[in-house]
């Protein structure tokens, strides 16, 4: 269980998997798909090394640019 109301912990919330007939390899499949889906992986990477300033507003903003297309995408579909 991860807590939300510590310091620093931001966007952070209770990931739960559930094990049925003691099936741990599809409850890991599926604890590994909601912690990609969360970020954390993500998260986690980023934080192993520094990044730079400039690196980190580059990054920010292509990510803010691909979100933008997405939903433009998206948006077209309909």
């Amino acid at each position: 269980m991860i807590s939300t109301g510590t310091k620093g912990a931001r966007n952070l919330k209770e990931i739960e998997v559930k094990v049925y007939d003691n099936d741990l390899e599809k409850a890991m499949r599926t604890l590994k798909k909601k912690i990609q889906n969360d970020g954390l992986f993500k998260r986690l990477k980023l934080k192993k090394n520094y990044e730079k300033p400039s690196e980190y507003r580059r990054r920010k903003q292509r990510e803010a640019v691909r979100r933008q297309r997405i939903a433009a995408l998206k948006s077209r579909r309909r």
